[in-house]
């Protein structure tokens, strides 16, 4: 029997969104058995992975509250990944957009005025754009290379956090910790579920999916972007500028991940942190993919992605599992993503081997 793949005339549709979905219970299947050769039940494996996070009224809450900073910066990262704009430094717009909404927030003349939140949401989304637009600017004007340099930014952004938390943004009741000042109670959303941390923030990321739906479906400058990723020699041809597209792609993804960073700092944190994202901006990347750079899609696999995180921390409280679990169900899943999505533009042939016999005697 020879097993072989064979090009697919045209890519499948159907395995395109099917990917994802054999790639969730590749994943699942991997979990069980990891489980089971770490000695523990799989079925209560899974269930503290993927039921027990979920269980209450909190812990809903919770998967909203997580899946909210991952699905708005995906949206905004598939805006330029569809146009082949690769902007890796979503961490660092964030952070930038933290900052810029911090800065709103401690300072006295904005405190209590009821456009604080609304100056803070325009702010953080200025300061991702400001951020994202460095690499832009590099590979427009000098075609450097935006994968290395928005990534190399992150980092800058991090030290600009770190040194305002030490430094002149300490708070001076905070006990010597490195934290800014809580932020007043205008700089905040508003809680809609009492007794959870679910607030108002996450109205910004249903947003933000039907904004990028409506640029990428429906509007020319989303055609224009589709275009350009799937063919540059295309879009040179139909007369739509290169420069347009990665600038629209990069500042896309910068004002998504500013909000996410507004949406941390005044949804549920309530003041920077040296440790304001755990790793949002990279795990969003992800999300996009898992997503098809779909909006709706990246919707559902921001809400995976964060039972992920949640199922690691139930999964750890409950059976003793290592911190790194969640981190290896993620990278699971990219992997059998990865490689479902082979089938996209292959199919799998088996074929029965001829047996030749040859006669009696025969060289």
């Amino acid at each position: 029997m020879r097993i072989s793949l064979e090009p697919r005339a045209a890519p499948s549709p159907t395995m395109r969104w099917a990917s994802p979905l054999v790639a969730v219970a590749l994943t699942m299947l991997l979990g069980a058995v990891l489980f089971a050769a770490l000695g523990k039940d799989p079925l209560a494996g899974l269930y503290a992975f993927f039921i027990a996070p979920i269980d209450s009224v909190n812990g809903v809450a919770e998967l909203v509250v997580k899946a909210s900073p991952l699905t708005i910066i995906a949206v905004g990262l598939a805006v330029g990944f569809r146009g082949n704009v690769w902007n890796i430094g979503a961490e660092g717009q964030l952070v930038v957009g933290a900052i810029a909404a911090a800065w709103i927030a401690l300072t006295p003349e904005f405190a209590e005025s009821a456009l604080t939140l609304p100056a803070m949401i325009v702010a953080g989304a200025a300061g991702g754009m400001a951020w994202a637009a460095i690499p832009a600017l590099l590979r427009t004007r000098f075609n450097a290379n935006e994968i290395l340099v928005s990534l190399m930014l992150t980092y800058v952004a991090q030290l600009l956090l770190n040194y305002l938390v030490f430094g002149p943004w300490r708070d001076p009741q905070g006990f010597n910790a490195p934290q800014s000042p809580l932020f007043p109670e205008a700089a905040m959303f508003p809680i809609i579920v009492e007794g959870t941390r679910l607030n108002a923030s996450v109205l910004l990321t249903l947003a933000a999916v039907a904004a990028g739906w409506m640029f990428l479906s429906r509007s020319f400058p989303g055609f224009q972007t589709r275009v350009s990723g799937l063919s540059g020699a295309a879009a040179r041809y139909a007369g739509f500028s290169e420069q347009r597209t990665v600038w629209v792609g990069m500042l896309a993804g910068g004002a998504a991940a500013g909000l996410a960073g507004t949406g941390e700092a005044a949804g549920t944190l309530g003041q920077l942190l040296p440790s304001l994202s755990p790793g949002y901006g990279f795990i969003a990347i992800i999300v996009a993919f898992v997503g098809r750079l779909h909006p709706v899609g990246i919707l559902f696999a921001g809400l995976l992605m964060s039972l992920l995180y949640l199922g690691g921390d139930s999964a750890q409280i409950s059976m003793g599992l290592p911190a790194a679990a969640a981190a290896l169900f993620q990278g699971a899943l990219l992997f059998f993503l990865l490689g479902a999505d082979v089938l996209v533009n292959y199919r799998v042939r088996v074929r029965r081997a001829r047996i030749v016999q040859r006669a009696p005697g025969a060289a």
